[in-house]
């Protein structure tokens, strides 16, 4: 586990709450390092999510900071990935950052399409 530069308290806080992000609106822009570290945790909550069971929820209850996207991973975004192994989220590398010049990249849900989304467009 990369420290990213903070104590293990902060550390932890900040991938939690960059894990619901994600899986609350499918991806999120960050360095390219957070998003390596974002995207394995990111991949646990959704194993977790084909899971399925209490414990399983109780888990990601643990980790994940809002209930509503507990209650979202379990119902939509887990049975989306049914009959995949892994893998569930990309990280696109876009360059570096104009401040800094950090590397940044986009890490996103793969092939997972929001109902939101899709009622949107109709």
């Amino acid at each position: 586990m990369r420290k990213l530069g903070r104590t293990t308290a902060q550390r932890k806080a900040m991938l939690r709450g960059m894990v619901t992000l994600l899986l609350e609106c499918g991806k999120v822009e960050t360095t390219y390092t957070r998003a390596q570290e974002l995207s394995a945790k990111a991949d646990e909550m959704i194993t977790l999510g084909k899971k399925g069971d209490l414990a399983a929820y109780r888990a990601a209850l643990e980790y994940i900071t809002k209930e509503d996207v507990a209650k979202k991973l379990f119902s939509t975004i887990a049975p989306a990935y049914a009959e995949v192994d892994g893998g569930y989220t990309q990280v696109l590398k876009m360059g570096p950052r104009r401040g800094d010049g950090a590397e940044m990249a986009i890490v996103k849900l793969v092939g997972f399409k929001a109902p939101e989304a899709v009622e949107e467009k109709k």
